[in-house]
């Protein structure tokens, strides 16, 4: 089984390949990343440029599953609906390409990657690394702040995992 993960936003995207047969001990992860969009873009030009990437990844991945952050009610109002415009694009390509939709809390995300609703995020960044196979040049290159996007992507694909029973 193939997941893909997504931390939605329109500046910075994380975005996880995670992969899993019925051998494997660990899920592994096949690829990830960090989109960012320009803020000098209009918010359109980003929504379309977020959309291509995600039907790029989907194109090449061949995922059957897409795990993605609900949205979580915010005080800014204008970054939450943006947020919840790049998810319909997201949702949108993912449909389209005929994947099944996962979709966790950000607390359902801590309770399956750490056993504890509440967790800090270091204490989930700490799990992701010891809960999926990833190459060590990969792990070293995920200790950056522009990693956390990155990270995020793939705890929701554990929770997928860990939720969907494959």
């Amino acid at each position: 089984m193939r997941i893909l993960g997504i931390d939605p936003g329109y500046e910075r995207l994380g975005i996880a390949i995670l992969e899993k047969s019925n051998a494997d001990k660990k899920e592994k992860l096949i690829f990830s990343t960090c989109f960012k969009t320009s803020q000098v873009l209009s918010f359109e030009e980003r929504l379309l440029l977020l959309g291509k990437e995600i039907h790029l990844i989907i194109k090449k991945y061949k995922p059957e599953v897409l795990a993605i952050e609900k949205l979580f009610l915010t005080s800014n109002q204008k970054s939450a609906m943006h947020v919840a415009e790049t998810r319909g694009v997201i949702l949108y390509e993912a449909i389209k390409a005929g994947l099944k939709i996962f979709e966790a809390s950000p607390g359902e995300i801590k309770l399956a990657t750490t056993g504890y609703g509440k967790a800090d995020k270091e204490q989930v960044i700490k799990m992701v690394k010891l809960l999926i196979d990833m190459p060590s040049k990969v792990q070293s290159n995920l200790n950056t702040k522009d990693s956390d996007d990155e990270l995020d992507a793939i705890a929701i694909g554990l929770t997928a995992f860990a939720k969907l029973r494959f």
